[in-house]
């Protein structure tokens, strides 16, 4: 087994007034040549918008995009004629393809919307564009892990263009689960969101990150109330 640790604070740190953004890995103005992807998992950003603000409307192709709301709303607009509101429990994804444009903006005037921005390279290129988001409420689970992507239409969660599976965590102190990889060769990238973890004897806190290679199965055990999302992706 083979483990890469990134530690909160390492991350690379964008404050553009209406926006605050932490950086996993390389993106806009953070350049970081250690820290330029983990397989095929490109971007991985913990953003806060502030009220009333977002991006407006810019241009994507070729990339599978998921965006997972932590606390407030997004709204989104996009060439497709979607128009919607994500809010946390609920997960987004769109399949860029042959191109696309697309507004996120802060759906409250009072509140900031907080979500992570994740972005991997498709398994084929100039597909048809597509959106999908789903609520994750029915599937959620307690004190082990429950899958919310994958790369097949008829599994539970939202589905990409890649052989890719995403599950979140919700664990109380003391518990634990294992997972087990669905594809020989993938990684593991595991990105703590709240409390401590200990992740195959490695302690992680909240934000830390932890890409894992060179193994068929992971263990976690809750040191205290925690919550995690877990990427399985080709590297």
């Amino acid at each position: 087994m083979k483990t890469v640790i990134h530690k909160a604070d390492s991350r690379g740190y964008a404050n553009h007034g209406w926006l605050e953004s932490y950086h996993t890995f390389s993106f806009a103005g953070y350049h970081n040549p250690e820290r330029h992807r983990f397989g095929l998992l490109r971007v991985l950003n913990d953003d806060k918008v502030n009220p009333g603000e977002g991006f407006g409307k810019h241009p994507h192709d070729n990339m599978e995009i998921i965006s997972i709301p932590l606390e407030g709303e997004l709204k989104h607009k996009d060439s497709m004629g979607n128009e919607t509101i994500i809010r946390e429990g609920e997960v987004q994804v769109m399949s860029a393809g042959t191109g696309i444009f697309h507004s996120e903006f802060n759906n409250s005037d009072e509140h900031p919307v907080k979500f992570l921005q994740i972005w991997l390279y498709p398994d084929r290129k100039n597909v048809i564009p597509r959106y999908d988001q789903i609520s994750l409420k029915d599937v959620e689970k307690e004190n082990s892990f429950y899958q919310i992507l994958s790369p097949n239409k008829d599994d539970q969660g939202v589905w990409i263009y890649q052989k890719a599976w995403f599950h979140l965590g919700k664990f109380t102190p003391g518990s634990s689960d294992t997972y087990a990889l669905k594809q020989q060769g993938n990684g593991i990238y595991l990105f703590v969101l709240e409390g401590e973890l200990d992740v195959n004897t490695q302690v992680l806190e909240r934000r830390d990150g932890i890409g894992i290679t060179d193994t068929n199965q992971i263990t976690v055990k809750a040191i205290s109330e925690a919550k995690v999302l877990l990427m399985e992706v080709p590297m």
